[in-house]
């Protein structure tokens, strides 16, 4: 039996409250995966506190330079997007690559960053782009977001509202799907703004993480050429069924050099 308490509130205040002193209490965007994990019984919330009905969390705007996306838009509304697809195709892109059809007409962008799970596409978006994720509480630099295995830095009931996404100069995603999920086994995320070139890996490690050598190579020359001897420690990456640590280290070499190409056309 499923025993918890349903709430579904219509402000980001009373989504607060309804967190508010709750240690097993959880909040619910997409529950593209709170349900799956309830399902299977590996979630116990005393509390679910629904976010769908709080329409100040959805939506896409444009200020200044910067992409803004509220935390509960949708992936398909980030697919389709015409500013989303002008100022940052790339990131349109991702989004449309995210699971099925079923999945990117339910998933949230705030709720699959705020999950951190290390196979999840957004987080090399957020990485890559160097966005500030707002919350309820406060603001959060990407640098400092992603702690660990489906950890961040959100504390205690504290919110993602909103992500604001700077403009690069160029950028593309370039992943290599698991064919059963379309998780990224590895997911490569390259973005370029100035002379200031950042690379952003997800699905070979516990969390997304920086490539400092790719970066620094790219600086100098932004061409898949450049980065192609750079070697990356299979040390710590992720082992499993679908593909070792030593192939997830090659494809972050070979993912790397093609998001440089697809930036560069």
């Amino acid at each position: 039996m499923y025993d918890f308490a349903y709430h579904r509130p219509k402000s980001l205040a009373d989504a607060a409250n309804a967190l508010k002193g709750k240690d097993e209490a959880r909040p619910m965007a997409g529950g593209m995966t709170l349900i799956p994990t309830l399902k299977q019984r590996l979630a116990r919330p005393t509390d679910v506190v629904d976010l769908g009905g709080i329409k100040e969390l959805a939506g896409i705007k444009v200020e200044g330079s910067n992409l803004v996306i509220g935390a509960m838009t949708r992936h398909a509304d980030v697919a389709t997007s015409a500013d989303v697809k002008r100022l940052i195709p790339a990131l349109a892109e991702l989004a449309g690559m995210i699971g099925d059809p079923a999945v990117r007409n339910r998933g949230t962008i705030g709720g699959s960053v705020a999950n951190s799970d290390p196979a999840a596409d957004y987080p090399a978006a957020v990485l890559g782009l160097n966005a500030t994720i707002t919350t309820n509480t406060g603001k959060h630099a990407a640098d400092g977001f992603f702690k660990g295995l489906f950890e961040t830095a959100l504390g205690d009931g504290e919110l993602i509202t909103s992500f604001s996404f700077p403009k690069p100069d160029k950028a593309a995603y370039m992943k290599f799907r698991n064919p059963a999920s379309r998780y990224a086994m590895v997911g490569v995320f390259v973005a370029k703004t100035g002379s200031n070139v950042r690379v952003a890996v997800t699905g070979a490690g516990p969390s997304v993480f920086r490539v400092k050598a790719m970066e620094d190579a790219l600086a100098k020359d932004f061409s898949s050429a450049a980065i192609k001897d750079i070697k990356i420690p299979a040390d710590g990456l992720n082992s499993d069924i679908h593909g070792s640590a030593e192939y997830r280290a090659h494809l972050v070499n070979v993912m790397a050099r093609r998001a440089v190409d697809a930036a560069n056309r």
